[in-house]
């Protein structure tokens, strides 16, 4: 399963590109906003830094704009993904788009059948919200595990992308459902990499190695 960063803050992603395990980044119009730059520079310098598939979104609502919109930021480096909202009017385009070779990652996906029509459109990926799912009392892992059996039975090459990740349980649980990445904000790609037995164990190391050090 691919790592990926769900941001728009290049501080974020240069430090943990730099650990080597960084696949890609996902964006939205929220995120590029928080993160008071404009969008199209900030795409491409994720894009540069990254060199995988960066997420950018459109904001139209209509097809005949999400095609327009879509084309322009694909425009902007070999790495972009255009990400559609699973609508008609966002299945519509993902299917034109598509066919022109361009990458789309269907998002706010709820269902399995949700999943199956954009895969059916030509979607790279679909982006399950497991976080908000469980929110509203319902299980998100169900919906990972739902959408990755229907397309092994259905031999649909499109990729599951675990979004809307709270904590690293859901990494691993995603991962062990078949899930094909996994997008998460900063602080909890940091916290794959923490254990306090860790921590522990270098510090308890270090000691003995500077006793043993004062007796040579």
């Amino acid at each position: 399963m691919d790592l990926y960063l769900d941001t728009a803050e290049v501080s974020e992603i240069r430090e943990i590109a730099a650990w080597g395990v960084l696949a890609g980044v996902t964006t939205n119009p929220s995120l590029i906003a928080r993160s008071g730059r404009s969008l199209e520079p900030t795409i491409k310098e994720i894009c540069q830094l990254v060199q995988g598939p960066v997420s950018a979104e459109v904001v139209s609502t209509v097809a005949v704009d999400m095609l327009a919109e879509g084309r322009r930021l694909a425009a902007i480096d070999e790495h972009v993904v255009v990400k559609l909202p699973t609508t008609i009017e966002g299945l519509k385009a993902c299917k034109i788009l598509s066919t022109e070779g361009i990458r789309i990652n269907m998002t706010l996906v709820f269902s399995a059948n949700q999943a199956l029509l954009c895969a059916k459109a030509g979607a790279w990926c679909v982006s399950p919200f497991l976080g908000r799912i469980d929110d509203i009392s319902w299980e998100g892992m169900d919906l990972i595990r739902e959408i990755a059996e229907l397309f092994q039975v259905q031999t649909l090459s499109t990729r599951i992308l675990a979004a809307s990740i709270r904590h690293p349980r859901h990494v691993t649980q995603a991962a062990m459902l078949g899930a094909d990445i996994a997008t998460m904000p900063a602080k909890v790609f940091q916290q794959l990499i923490k254990h306090p037995l860790t921590d522990s164990g270098l510090k308890a190391f270090l000691e003995d190695w500077a006793r043993a050090s004062e007796k040579v």
